[in-house]
């Protein structure tokens, strides 16, 4: 009996051959330097940010190469498999502007020409390739069953030696193919392993396009490839799939760097070429005085949910990433503007070969920067949208007035240096509360901020003497210039070095007089301007808020 026997025998259902794909799905025809990338996941759970960067990194990659960015889900692993999860992937991945030329489409649905994109349903391929690995000698059925084989890593841990299924210790390695025959035929459970070429004491040199040059030892183990239930591991799958999908690199995330000994085999073994890979350093989080993987289980800000349901625009979110791959990306945002963020062109050489350090305080700088520069119908717009989910009393209340909602946006948005009030659309209420009554009544005399040097009593005074000379007809000077007079009237003073020279002799300073007007009307002391907060509201409701001020 042969090694052809034994594949025949391994393999008698599979009728299309390795050569019948090769020929299926031909070489991509793309511009010179066209990347083809993939995101990869295993449909195991709800999107983690470190998935948004990921696929970020490839969508840019691809979109600045006029390339191939595709979908495939990696679900060979079906015990493990959520449902939803795949849904949750493409509606995700839709919602951070990051669209797929290929790929998964639905639970059922795709497009693209080098599919099926999910790796349960591309079985045959997989056989028919390691169909060819058995005739040639170089994969083999092992029947070790997992008793066999913790007795075999106990030994090796006993006695201080590498664990692993190899040399002397790969048990049906050498399997006469008779003998392996006769025993799938007498219905034994088995495995398919590959039969490793390598030697751990040669070293094989590769360039990672982030990590820059390494080398690493030989893969000695004979892996698994094709599991008892007939699918593949996700060793052989990638190899297979990337090589027939013309992927061109494989950008992941570090952790797999330990594999890529046995990647770089597989893709040799089979006659592939190897593409490029590029190992992204894992998101970080500061935690205390030290740097730890941000975790599934420890931080809000892992999900994805937690950036929708705080209100983190989309485009915040991707600019920050933006600048954890590349730190230039700041420096061009500050000298472009307006631009686009996809004119910024990404480089992997120049990605931080350490840890990625995920801070939201930077995220709210990005993010408040990207929401000063949108008109105030676009804020309208997004923080609608917002609230009708997470908080549908502020919906209910925009609403009713959009024109009055959208002048409370445009306070100190269209000037040179439009202010940075909000970091996302949860930071709203707080901000723009005191324009509806049905918000700033509920406020007790204990939430009113003053400005330092005022006490209430001095506060109401201070109300009861402006409010019969209040007039907003007039220009924004000329309101000021009235108050001003007035404020001088009451005996405080304009004149700083005065104020500092002899404070005794004034009650305070004219910024005191209208931190004591703006307190009346918004309950705080740190606003926008002032006089475009007391127009968007009008003379009789600032009257009725002095009233209820003065009688609280």
């Amino acid at each position: 009996m042969s090694y052809t026997d034994l594949a025949n025998t391994i393999f008698k259902d599979i009728t299309l051959s390795a050569e019948d794909y090769l020929k299926k799905y031909p070489k991509r025809q793309l511009k010179e330097g066209a990347k083809v990338v993939r995101y990869a996941p295993s449909p195991t759970g709800f999107q983690h940010i470190g998935g948004i960067f990921t696929a970020l990194i490839n969508e840019r990659l691809a979109s600045q190469s006029d390339g191939i960015f595709y979908l495939r889900i990696e679900d060979t692993d079906q015990k493990r498999e959520v449902a939803g999860a795949i849904e949750d992937t493409i509606k995700t991945m839709e919602s951070f502007n990051l669209h797929f030329n290929e790929g998964v489409t639905g639970e059922n649905t795709e497009i693209g020409n080098y599919g099926p994109y999910k790796q349960s349903e591309r079985g045959n391929i997989y056989k028919a390739f390691a169909k060819v690995l058995v005739e040639k000698g170089l994969a083999y059925p092992c029947f070790c069953s997992a008793e066999e084989l913790n007795a075999t890593r106990e030994e090796q841990t006993a006695n201080k030696i590498t664990p692993g299924y190899y040399g002397s210790y790969a048990k049906c390695r050498d399997l006469d193919p008779s003998v392996a025959i006769k025993r799938i035929n007498n219905g034994e459970p088995y495995i398919l392993r590959l039969k490793s070429p390598g030697n751990i004491n040669n070293k094989v040199e590769f360039h990672d396009l982030i990590k820059g040059d390494i080398s690493f030892p030989e893969n000695n183990v004979d892996i698994v490839i094709i599991k008892s239930d007939g699918l593949p591991t996700y060793h052989f799958a990638h190899a297979i799939d990337d090589a027939l999908m013309g992927t061109t690199d494989v950008i992941r995330g570090e952790e797999w760097l330990s594999s890529l000994p046995i990647h770089v085999q597989l893709f040799d073994v089979l006659g592939f070429d190897t593409p490029n890979y590029a190992h992204i350093p894992t998101i970080m989080k500061q935690d205390g005085g030290s740097k730890r993987k941000l975790s599934k289980r420890k931080d809000a800000e892992s999900a994805v949910s937690y950036y929708r349901e705080e209100g983190y625009p989309v485009t915040s979110v991707i600019e920050y990433l933006l600048n954890i791959i590349n730190s230039t990306f700041e420096t061009w945002r500050e000298e472009n503007p307006t631009l686009d963020y996809r004119e910024f062109e990404i480089s992997l050489d120049k990605m931080s070969k350490s840890g990625a350090l995920f801070d939201i305080v930077k995220l709210n700088d990005v993010s408040k920067n990207v929401i000063s520069k949108m008109k105030a119908s676009e804020v309208y717009d997004n923080y609608l949208a917002w609230s009708k989910e997470y908080d549908t009393e502020m919906a209910d209340l925009i609403s009713k007035d959009k024109d009055f909602a959208t002048a409370i946006f445009n306070i100190d948005r269209e000037v040179p240096k439009p202010r940075k009030d909000f970091g996302k659309w949860s930071d709203v209420k707080e901000k723009i509360f005191y324009f509806f009554d049905e918000l700033f009544n509920k406020e007790t005399i204990e939430n009113i901020e003053l400005p330092k040097s005022l006490t209430i009593e001095a506060a109401k005074e201070i109300i009861k003497e402006y409010m019969p000379i209040l007039d907003l007809n007039g220009t924004q000077e000329e309101w000021f210039a009235a108050l001003k007079e007035k404020a001088i009237e009451m005996g405080y003073t304009a004149d700083r070095k005065a104020f500092k020279k002899n404070p005794e002799a004034f009650k305070g300073m004219v910024s005191d007089v209208a931190g004591a007007v703006r307190s009346a009307i918004t309950h705080r002391t740190n606003t926008p301007d002032l006089y475009a907060i007391m127009q968007i509201l009008g003379k009789d409701k600032i009257i009725e808020r002095f009233e209820k001020f003065i009688n609280n």
